[in-house]
């Protein structure tokens, strides 16, 4: 590209500068060559017009200024490349929820109502499916495992540690049941549930007519329900709370936090989405590099990352746990004045019961404790909201360990496990 301007020669003077035409012409062409030198030198990411000046960069809707959207190429690449790395995980999540919809097919087609003895039934059968996710991981997926290597990093043996596993076993033995009377109590200290302790109102309203036929006093055969529900309850429900806590803690938790054990291998030299080595080095690597007096240095920062990958995959699990339920809590169940929103409300407390839960499967490296604890809550959590009075029944949604008052008894309760006993994620 030339000069813009006609090189002619002039003889006028130029009454500014008080020099020839000729010389005026002369500079403003030098100016422009060094101008276009400018441009080629400038980085890529500043484009210039011929002159120099900067062009004003395109802006994206609902964006900062100066971002440049993506090419509809890229972005599906982009999403090609993270559904390829994690297809075990959508794998998992299409098994888990296709199954649970399924089998509560007869509920939203009213074949089967809430309370009724096949809709127990179909629970149980809709607390397999994130079991049956993990084994269609496995047979799919990591073929090459064998099952009691699978087994083992699933958290269906012990843990590492018998006796933490199984102090954490008793704790959530006998936990549980304690943190719903305290939730009673304190749900009736805040003014959410009235109690009928003499009476037992609410509990006789629900016996109904067996209640003449058992020739015991209410009372006492409320205190044999709630024996029953802490020392045997537990163990009968650990069968169809360990079909739900073998896909949600035992392999989703560690799958989404990177345990090796359960996190399919990288392609070989980490290549990008672009087939380029991303050089992404693990903890090791780092330390590694850093030279052996660092080694410790780097250890403790590794570690560090580590604990801080713990809550978001806490989080994002237990909102998938909550989502897992809808099937069944967009019919209303645990929540029946709600409705629908009954759904909504139920992932909050998934996700503060599921950071519990997580925190004994990532403490004792086994699944047990988180079974144990899921399966008493079963037992005792409608049991402990029997002590209302049947002339105001407490609503599920306010009082009770699975209520609001709960929430925050349980949100105490992770608190004070996370800073006592702090946790990271598997190596």
């Amino acid at each position: 590209m030339g000069y813009p301007w006609p090189a002619r020669q002039s003889h006028r003077h130029d009454p500014r500068r008080g020099v020839p035409g000729r010389a005026l012409h002369l500079r403003r062409a030098a100016r422009h060559q060094r101008g276009r030198r400018r441009d080629r030198c400038r980085p890529a990411q500043h484009p210039c017009r011929p002159q120099g000046r900067l062009r004003r960069r395109p802006t994206v809707s609902g964006g900062p200024q100066g971002n440049r959207p993506q090419s509809t190429s890229v972005l599906v690449r982009k999403a090609t490349t993270l559904i390829r790395r994690n297809a075990d995980v959508w794998l998992f999540l299409l098994v888990a929820f296709g199954a649970s919809w399924l089998i509560a097919l007869p509920v939203w087609t009213g074949a089967v109502s809430l309370g009724t003895p096949a809709f127990v039934i179909l629970g149980i059968l809709i607390m397999a499916t994130p079991s049956l996710g993990v084994l269609a991981v496995w047979l799919t997926r990591r073929r090459d495992t064998p099952f009691r290597q699978w087994a083992r990093a699933t958290g269906l043996t012990l843990g590492p540690d018998r006796s933490r596993t199984a102090a954490l076993l008793a704790t959530a033995l006998l936990g549980i049941p304690f943190l719903g009377a305290v939730a009673v109590a304190a749900s009736a200290a805040v003014g959410t549930m009235r109690l009928d302790l003499a009476g037992l109102g609410l509990f006789r309203a629900q016996l109904g007519a067996a209640l003449g036929q058992v020739p015991m006093d209410p009372r006492i055969l409320y205190v044999v329900q709630v024996v029953q529900a802490v020392l045997i309850a537990p163990f009968l429900n650990a069968i169809p709370a360990l079909g739900e806590e073998w896909g949600w803690r035992g392999w989703l938790l560690p799958r989404l936090l990177g345990d090796p054990a359960v996190t399919p291998p990288p392609a070989p030299g980490n290549v990008g989405a672009g087939g380029v080595n991303t050089g992404v080095a693990g903890a090791g690597d780092e330390a590694q590099a850093a030279g052996a007096g660092d080694e410790a240095g780097g250890e403790a920062a590794a570690g560090e990352r580590r604990g801080r990958r713990v809550w978001p995959a806490l989080v994002l699990s237990g909102v998938i746990w909550g989502l897992w339920h809808a099937p069944l809590t967009l019919k209303g169940y645990n929540y029946p004045a709600l409705g629908a929103w009954a759904a909504v409300l139920f992932v909050g407390f998934c996700v503060i019961f599921g950071a519990l839960l997580g925190w004994m499967r990532l403490r004792s490296r086994s699944v047990w404790p988180a079974v144990i604890a899921h399966a008493s809550l079963n037992a005792v959590a409608g049991l402990a909201l029997l002590l209302g009075d049947a002339a105001a029944p407490p609503n599920p949604a306010l009082a009770g360990i699975t209520g609001i008052v709960g929430w925050v008894l349980l949100a105490v309760v992770v608190f004070v496990a996370f800073r006592l006993r702090p946790v990271s994620a598997p190596r």
